[in-house]
């Protein structure tokens, strides 16, 4: 089995592209649903992260607008933070990994937003980043609710630049195309790598 990592700054279309690697019969682990069902209520981050920054949950698990208040913008917070949820992210991750090997599955995606400036790259076979030009991901993020200029540039300043992650990457797959180039793309990129198999 051939583990694809997938990543791309805010706005690329990362999430569009694992559908469309889900669609191709590449199932994807998405590494932020992960996070969302480890702070549901009951979910295993819950308690080590109330521990850590106590008044951040409610009825509803971890808020994470008050998590956030308390992290963004603070290096060694966001360390603390991460050093909790990433080995419980890791640990879903593997037994996805298991599960779909197990299966006899041919591919299969991890979704990582922090693929590179994390260590997730060498968990990976092949890395795919996901990429449009900086004015189409901009609209795109001003375009969610919520989203501000400034927020979006805080979420930037976290990320590796665009530009860096493309000459790192194994495939680069361009969303500001329509949705059948995409899936052109996709469907060429597991082509290419059942050459390699």
């Amino acid at each position: 089995m051939m583990i694809i990592g997938l990543t791309g700054s805010i706005g690329m279309g990362k999430s569009t592209v694992a559908a469309m690697f889900e669609e191709e019969g590449a199932p994807s682990f998405n590494s932020d649903t992960a996070v969302h069902g480890l702070y549901a209520p009951g979910g295993a981050a819950v308690a080590p992260v109330e521990a850590a920054f106590p008044g951040v949950t409610g009825a509803g698990g971890i808020d994470r607008a008050a998590l956030s208040s308390r992290v963004v913008g603070n290096p060694g917070e966001i360390k603390r933070l991460e050093a909790i949820v990433h080995p419980l992210v890791r640990q879903a991750q593997m037994m996805f990994l298991r599960q779909h090997r197990d299966a006899g599955v041919e591919f299969v995606v991890l979704d990582i937003p922090l693929l590179f400036e994390g260590d997730g790259a060498k968990f990976v076979d092949k890395t795919v980043v996901v990429s449009a030009p900086a004015d189409v991901q901009r609209a795109r993020v001003l375009a969610r609710p919520g989203m501000t200029p400034e927020k979006f540039e805080a979420i930037l300043a976290l990320q590796m630049p665009d530009a860096e992650k493309r000459a790192r990457a194994d495939f680069v797959i361009d969303t500001a195309v329509s949705l059948e180039e995409t899936r052109a793309q996709v469907r060429g990129v597991l082509d290419a790598l059942r050459k390699q198999v």
